[in-house]
């Protein structure tokens, strides 16, 4: 009996399985699904990155900061010359309203 027909039969099916068992593992398996979720990941992440390259640094805040607050010391003496001339201004109108 000669086995060679089947010898030739049997490389094919092997090789047949062995190409074959990993794409079905791979279509019937959750890999698509978390490429596909790796791949909206990635979006986002893009997404963000390209949000965040319009804020801005932690230098220019801390900038922001500094001028604040010297904008906050010249108003508190803006605010005290203002309640000097508030008060010369009563005076004067004390004595306008007196002589009259």
């Amino acid at each position: 009996m000669d086995v060679s027909p089947l010898k030739d039969w049997l490389s094919l099916f092997a090789l047949a399985f062995s190409v074959g068992t990993p794409l079905v593992l791979y279509f019937k398996s959750d890999a698509k699904k978390a490429i596909e979720t790796l791949a909206g990941h990635a979006s986002r992440i893009q997404k963000l990155e390209d949000e965040l390259q319009h804020l801005p640094r932690k230098e220019a805040v801390h900038e922001l900061q500094l001028a604040l607050t010297k904008m906050e010391g010249q108003i508190a003496t803006m605010v005290k010359s203002s309640e000097a001339t508030e008060r010369a201004t009563r005076r004067v109108e004390d004595f306008l309203m007196s002589k009259s």
